[in-house]
This record gives C-alpha cells, structure tokens and sequence, in this order.
C-alpha cells in the first residue's frame, strides 16, 4: 500500500475497468466506466494539504497492478473529511478495504482532519457493516434514501 503517483494514471484506470459494473456504481454512484481526463488527473495529483490518495499493489515493476484504492478529501465542514473506498472484485473478502480505510482513518487524523464521513449506499452490506466495525455511525443521508451517510470522529484512531 502506498500513495498513488503521478504515473500511475494508466495503472488507476485499469483497476477502476477491471471492477465489475456493481462496484463500480457502489463506488461512484454511477456506471462510469473510468475515471475522465479531469477526474483522473485531480485522482493521481491530490492536493496534499486537502486530499490523499492511497492505493494497493499486486505485483512490481511493470507487473504492477492496482488492485484497489482510498480516498479522503476536505469538506466544506473545517476539519471535515469525506472518504471513498474501492478493490477490485478478485480481491474482495481478503480485508483489503478494512487496510485502506483503517490507513486512511490515521493519515486523516495526523493531517489534522477531526471527522470522517462517507456516503455508503444502502444496500451494500459489506460497506456498511465494514464501517460499523471501524466505529462509524449509520445516519440515513437526508439527500437519497437509497445512501446511507456514516460518520466517525478520528480522536481516538491511533
């Protein structure tokens, strides 16, 4: 696991082709079928003071592959951060989204972030239930029935 790097936008829109289309609509709400130009560039040059971008790797070299990926970036909320995780379906079940977000969760907090939130939809499960284990409370998003909102104060990560 590692921060991405700028070279690595080829390597990040293989991983987001290789998700199934439903992890792919549980992770962005949408059917994309990879990340556009602007997207991808803000994904593989974060904003170091606002956003952080990790992935995990299979492989070295040019064997390397991205098998799944975190994010946080601020909110408009001071301190606030709101998070997205995705692993490609091969790897799912192997608790490679638990390292990511658990990783994700202490670089928050030692950037200075005091909340995390995530927008989750409802009817993924294995998200949901990841989120509880992790601390987070389950809010019904006032905005789409259909998305669940979870939220965690970051203090007591360690």
């Amino acid at each position: 696991m590692r921060a991405i790097r700028a070279e690595g936008a080829d390597k990040l829109q293989a991983a987001i082709r290789a998700l199934s289309a439903e992890s792919r609509y549980s992770r962005f709400f949408s059917g994309l079928r990879e990340l556009p130009p602007q997207l991808l560039d803000r994904a593989t040059h974060p904003d170091a003071k606002r956003e952080l971008q990790l992935v995990a790797v299979a492989g070295s070299g040019a064997g390397e592959e991205i098998i799944g990926g975190a994010r946080y970036g601020a909110t408009t909320t001071d301190g606030d951060c709101e998070f997205g995780v995705a692993v490609v379906d091969q790897w799912h079940g192997r608790g490679l989204a638990r390292l990511l977000l658990e990783t994700l969760m202490r670089a928050a907090r030692a950037h200075g972030f005091a909340r995390m939130e995530g927008y989750i939809l409802a009817t993924n499960a294995a998200m949901l239930g990841l989120a509880k284990r992790l601390g987070f409370a389950t809010i019904q998003s006032p905005e789409d029935p259909a998305v669940c909102l979870v939220r965690r104060d970051l203090g007591t990560v360690t």
